[in-house]
């Protein structure tokens, strides 16, 4: 080990898992292939996504506490992640001592607050619903419902799902029976569609009643995953529009639930779930291709 190794925590939520750096004291360069290499879960430490934390710049009162990057495991960098959001959230309370924090990342400021039983808060902001905000590569005038099916012309088996941005895009498929689909198939097929200029999340969603869904996700640039908060807030919002639950659900994934509540009178989505720190370690920079 060399006398630039660095201090590195393991966290997840659901156990979509992180392996997150504090860049904050010793600047930190993250690249794809070092992303990557730590993101291997035979040869390197293993996640969904690498977390870079920074210092913000020097701030007024209302500043945020931390800069979020994240990138994911194929190296690609992205906007959004909630389950990570609530992770860092806790980190950073639990170092400042208090509950609220406030973090920046490349879709905007998250406020985050940490409630009781360990369970973390997180504002995730406004849902985007515009074709060239999600963005699409063609027009639909209404995003509950686009032209995409999965299967022939006349008897597709996936069609007319519901696309949304909550920090990054999304295309949520609605279906009786989340059994039939091969989502380790499907996913990859159409995270790169054309329509999807900036790839995309692809989630199938079933309703259960009015306040619960189940998902399933294929997480743009990690694959098939425990857990996505940000896809959870897309179905949470998107089955809202098409009047299949109420602005308050749960949403169950295969690592567990998390709560949403896209509210009616600012439409912020507040995602609620747990954290859980894994263990902490040491690596060295060298072996990972990247700079301190």
């Amino acid at each position: 080990m060399s006398e630039t190794s660095l201090n590195y925590l393991k966290m997840n939520g659901l156990g979509n898992d992180f392996v997150i750096l504090d860049g904050r004291t010793t600047p930190v360069t993250i690249t794809p292939a070092s992303a990557r290499a730590l993101a291997d879960r035979e040869t390197g430490i293993g996640c969904d996504q690498v977390i870079l934390l920074q210092a913000p710049e020097p701030h007024f009162p209302s500043g945020p506490d931390v800069v979020m990057r994240i990138f994911n495991a194929d190296g690609s960098e992205v906007d959004a992640c909630g389950n990570a959001s609530r992770c860092v959230a806790r980190i950073i309370a639990e170092e400042k001592g208090r509950n609220d924090v406030l973090i920046k990342t490349n879709a905007g400021l998250l406020g985050a607050r940490l409630g009781e039983g360990g369970q973390v808060t997180v504002d995730m902001g406004v849902p985007k619903f515009r074709w060239d905000e999600i963005p699409l590569s063609e027009e639909f005038h209404d995003t509950r419902f686009i032209e995409l099916q999965i299967g022939p012309i006349d008897a597709p088996v996936l069609h007319s799902p519901s696309v949304v941005n909550v920090g990054n895009p999304h295309c949520i498929f609605f279906t009786d029976d989340l059994e039939t689909h091969d989502l380790a198939s499907i996913g990859p097929f159409l995270e790169y569609h054309p329509l999807f200029p900036e790839r995309a999340n692809i989630s199938l969603a079933k309703i259960i009643d009015d306040r619960q869904i189940v998902l399933k996700v294929w997480e743009r640039g990690a694959g098939l995953t425990k857990a996505c908060g940000t896809a959870a807030c897309a179905a949470a919002v998107t089955a809202a529009r098409r009047r299949l639950t109420s602005r308050q659900v749960r949403v169950h994934l295969p690592g567990g639930a998390l709560d949403i509540d896209w509210r009616s009178h600012d439409d912020h989505i507040l995602m609620t779930g747990p954290t859980e720190l894994e263990h902490t370690g040491r690596l060295d920079p060298g072996r990972y291709h990247f700079n301190v």
